[in-house]
């Protein structure tokens, strides 16, 4: 998995656990749609860290418990 990905399925899990839709999300964070869709499809290739901290404001989250998953604990060195 990819970073772009494992952030893509973080959203969509925090998003489900709480039952929002990205409409719904996109609102709590004060966000466009096109945002969150252009996040959890194929067009943004790599997401600001400030989009993903309004993510976690709108999730009241912080950043470190939006990173702590498995998900980016198995990400593959960029850097080999």
């Amino acid at each position: 998995m990819e970073l772009k990905e494992a952030i893509a399925y973080r959203i969509n899990k925090l998003c489900s656990e709480r039952e929002l839709n990205p409409s719904s999300l996109a609102y709590l964070c004060g966000m466009d749609r096109s945002t969150i869709y252009s996040i959890l499809g194929t067009k943004s290739k790599n997401p600001e860290i400030a989009t993903i901290k309004k993510i976690c404001d709108g999730l009241d989250i912080t950043l470190a418990e939006f990173f702590d998953s498995p998900e980016f604990n198995r990400l593959e060195p960029v850097i080999k």
